[in-house]
This record gives structure tokens, C-alpha cells and sequence, in this order.
């Protein structure tokens, strides 16, 4: 199966970043373009980029002139570099040009809010080209409601049940990567209701040769991954709010009790982020209206006062 000669990364956040590393350094890709609507984003995120591949050639797991040619393989793409080279100066100007350099699949690490998501698939299907793949790294948004998107993107004359409708919402496929990317192993790949089998092929292709594991879940609430991980985390701060426990036993009951590498609720704080984690549990809730879903009333209130876990200096634990 083809890889891509032109993936599109869109956000450059930890996940973002890390996807685009991979695929250049790992799968090779000929050309990755990364977007974010705020440059001082893509610089901070492409800083850490060689913070990493730096650190691989230190500890000899790449040399020199891999590191060098990977970081080379990657452009960053702006909304105001893009609107600069179009006529209208359009808000959609980057996804225009991730279209004029011939993006032939797109992945979209973005916020995990579903009015995000389906802007940017209404974007990406407009103006990339018919047949590249639209892949989302959601951890647990609906593969179906984003392809849904995809096909309003292409204008209002197009109905899902068209030929075009389908072809379009059959590109349509979840790869959800594992932070940090560049060390955890798996890659989970969801279709939708109306992915092709060879969009799913080609997911699955390309998450090999960025050097993953693959595993395939069916478009339900969380996935495999993350309906089996968020009520453990959610259950873990309900203990904490309820006093059945302290924050360090409950870490420590898990650590040294189950064999787990850090409690949950570090696990939280360092790896989701407390925002991601209540967005992922809302989810769960309001997709399935089961009471085992519903978030903890404080998982809520840390996240109303910004204790959004290491990324902001404060969670369960101080950074």
C-alpha cells in the first residue's frame, strides 16, 4: 500500500508534533506540512522537535544525517505565510495551500471539541484533492460525524447519499496515536460507518511505517482505548474527591499494587492533560447516556480554575 508524498499535519501541539516527527523521521514522508493557526505554536512545537531528535542522536538511536534530513522534510504553514500567496486573503487560506502542494493525506491533531474537528474536515475536503485520505488523531470523537462534515465541506448540492457524498465520506478514518508519539507503540485505527476499506488500508500502512503497532476499534464512544481508560482515571478522582483515599495512596496503590508505570492520577496530569481527560469523559456521557460515564464534579471544577496538569503548572500534582 502507498504511503502519502505529502502529509498535512494540522496542529502542532505535543500530538501534532509528535505525528509529524514520525512520519519524517520513521515513514520517511517525502513532504510534511504543519499548520497551526498560531505560529508562535509551530515554533515552540519544531523548538521541541529538535529538542528530541537531539536527544535521539545523544543516546545513538538515529545519526546525524537522519536527524537532519528528517527535520528537513518538514515545512510549517501558517494562516498569514498562507493567506499572503491568495487573492481574497481567506481565513481558509492554509488549507488551500496544503491543497496546492499536494497533500494526499491529512491528519488532524486539533482540540478534542467536535465543532473543531468538523470546521477543519468541512476545510480540509474542500480544497484538498478528491481522493486524499482525512484522517483524525481523536481519542474518542466519532469517525462517522467528522466524515459526515467532510461531505457538507463540499457545498450544499452534495448530498451524503450521492455518489460524491460517499466517495468523499469514505476517505474519511481515525488514527489515534499514544503520547508521546514518538515512544508509545500503538496506533489505534477506527473506521467510520463509511470508510473504504482502502482508506483503512491505507491508515493502517502508514501508521507501520511510522514504526507503530496497529490495533482497530469500531467508531463507539472512546474506542477500545480510551472507553476502558477514562472511567479508571474518572473512578481514581472520584476516590480522591470522596476521601476514600489521599492523591499519593491512590497513585500508589496502582504503582506498586497493580504494576502500573504511574498512578492515574499523574497519568492525568502528565500525559492527557485534565482538559483532554473531562472533553474525552463528556464524551463518553453524552454519546452512550450511561451513568458510569458521567465526569467527576471535580475533575470539572479543576478545570474551570485552569489546573489543567503539568501544561499548566498545576493538576493533582504542582510542576
Amino acid at each position: 500500500m502507498a504511503l502519502p508524498r505529502v502529509l498535512s499535519v494540522i496542529g502542532a501541539g505535543q500530538m501534532g508534533i509528535g505525528i509529524a516527527l514520525v512520519a519524517s523521521l520513521r515513514a520517511k514522508i517525502p513532504t510534511v506540512l504543519l499548520y497551526d493557526r498560531d505560529p508562535s505554536q509551530i515554533t515552540k512545537g519544531l523548538e521541541f522537535m529538535d529538542k528530541l531528535l537531539a536527544k535521539d542522536v545523544s543516546k545513538g538511536k538515529t545519526n546525524e544525517d537522519d536527524a537532519k534530513a528528517a527535520r528537513g522534510r518538514i515545512i510549517s504553514i501558517t494562516s498569514s505565510s498562507a493567506s499572503s500567496s491568495t487573492s481574497n486573503n481567506d481565513e481558509f487560506g492554509w488549507a488551500r495551500e496544503l491543497g496546492e502542494r499536494g497533500s494526499d493525506m491529512a491528519v488532524e491533531a486539533a482540540s478534542e471539541r467536535l465543532s473543531i474537528k468538523e470546521g477543519i474536515f468541512r476545510t480540509l475536503a474542500k480544497n484538498l484533492s478528491r481522493d486524499a485520505v482525512l484522517a483524525s488523531n481523536t481519542s474518542s470523537i466519532s469517525i462517522t460525524k467528522l466524515a459526515g462534515a467532510a461531505v457538507e465541506g463540499l457545498g450544499s448540492t452534495i448530498s451524503k447519499a450521492s455518489e460524491e457524498g460517499k466517495s468523499c465520506a469514505g476517505r474519511v478514518v481515525g488514527v489515534h496515536f499514544f503520547n508521546p508519539v514518538p515512544v508509545m507503540k500503538l496506533c489505534e485505527v477506527i473506521p467510520g460507518l463509511q470508510t473504504s476499506e482502502v482508506t483503512l488500508e491505507r491508515a493502517k500502512a502508514f501508521a507501520v511505517a511510522c514504526g507503530k503497532e496497529v490495533s482497530t476499534s469500531k467508531d463507539v464512544p472512546g474506542f477500545v482505548s480510551n472507553a476502558l481508560l477514562m472511567p479508571f482515571l474518572n473512578e481514581a478522582i472520584m476516590c480522591l474527591e470522596s476521601g476514600t483515599a489521599t492523591r499519593d495512596d491512590i497513585d500508589k496503590t496502582l504503582r506498586l499494587g497493580m504494576g502500573h508505570p504511574m498512578g492515574p492520577l499523574q497519568l492525568g496530569d502528565i500525559f492527557i492533560g485534565l482538559d483532554t481527560c473531562l472533553a474525552i469523559q463528556e464524551t463518553l456521557y453524552e454519546g452512550t447516556r450511561d451513568s458510569k460515564y458521567r465526569p467527576s464534579v471535580l475533575l470539572g471544577r479543576m478545570v474551570d480554575a485552569g489546573w489543567l496538569g503539568k501544561k499548566s503548572g498545576k493538576g493533582f500534582y504542582e510542576y
